[in-house]
């Protein structure tokens, strides 16, 4: 009996590949790296030409200063169009939670942003995916090429009919203002009819047989057929809501319903930036992203990968 085990023969492309494997996921992870180390160096050991690859002296300086410099009611809860009532033409505030540090405010108004974007559009896109793909209907390619178009429009050609739709709702400077936009997200139609294509039609015919509706079965059928797409979807959801700072910059202005980007951006002095609070701030930002795409990951990876392969 032979007892010898066979090696796994290494070949010379396997060890290239794993080297730049290692190179790129050290150079993608840096930026992390030097912000979550920046946010904890002096003002001098950031501002030195010599850079410092590890911080000599830990400090929580950035992080005290993030938290004390303004205070700002946790949550509050407005009167529904309200402001078309109040003397100076903002909503009337019926209850609000307790003072904290307005940095803390701030992370759960992205938090709140970019989660309910998420949701919302995973549901829409979903819905409109999967009717472009399986349904027929006059003027569906049409519409169709009309989301395709849509996706290759800069958002600064809508920018101003954007605002003054926005203000015409009266939900102009709310999370309203950011949140809406991204809904109608054409990518995301887009994704999910790719995905909703590959659902057999004998599976909704046999659906319809047995006398299941619309809605029941897009929740039992549809909906699990194309989950890894909705994960994948979600990801991109969340950081493109997230990171859309030139659409938050435009519809926001009130402290309380500013982002961490932006809440950072007005700490800022006027005549020195103080890049150990950016820092601070952008650790600070970055958890909830990570968190999101650790819960995600599976679903991303299936998401990507499953195009690739027919049949």
């Amino acid at each position: 009996m032979d007892t010898k085990k066979k090696k796994k023969k290494i070949s010379p492309y396997m060890v290239f590949s794993t080297v730049v494997i290692i190179l790129l996921a050290i150079a993608f992870a840096f930026p992390l790296y030097w912000i979550l180390t920046g946010s904890f160096k002096t003002q001098i050991s950031i501002n030195s030409t010599t850079p410092e690859w590890w911080p000599s002296e830990w400090v929580a300086t950035n992080y005290d200063k993030l938290f004390s410099r303004q205070k700002s009611p946790l949550w509050e809860f407005a009167v529904p169009f309200s402001s078309h009532f109040s003397a100076d033409g903002k909503d009337i505030i019926w209850w609000a939670g307790p003072q904290v540090p307005a940095a803390v405010r701030w992370l759960i108004n992205t938090v709140f942003m970019a989660v309910a974007s998420m949701i919302l559009t995973c549901i829409t896109s979903a819905m409109a995916g999967y009717a472009l793909a399986k349904k027929r209907f006059v003027g569906r390619s049409i519409l169709f090429t009309l989301i395709v178009c849509a996706m290759a429009l800069p958002k600064q050609v809508i920018l101003i009919p954007l605002v003054q739709q926005m203000a015409a709702m009266g939900i102009h400077d709310t999370l309203l203002a950011v949140i809406l936009p991204i809904v109608g997200w054409p990518f995301g139609v887009f994704l999910m009819k790719q995905f909703s294509e590959n659902i057999p039609g004998e599976m909704l015919e046999a659906a319809r047989i047995d006398g299941a509706g619309e809605a029941r079965t897009f929740v039992n059928i549809v909906f699990p057929m194309i989950k890894p797409g909705v994960g994948a979807l979600a990801i991109f959801t969340f950081i493109t809501a997230w990171n859309d700072y030139f659409l938050q910059l435009i519809m926001l202005n009130d402290m309380d319903v500013l982002t961490i980007s932006l809440g950072i951006a007005k700490l800022q002095s006027e005549l020195s930036t103080d890049y150990g609070l950016i820092m601070a701030g952008a650790a600070l930002g970055s958890v909830p992203i990570i968190l999101i795409f650790l819960m995600f990951q599976k679903f991303f990876t299936r998401g990507i990968t499953m195009g690739a392969v027919k049949g």
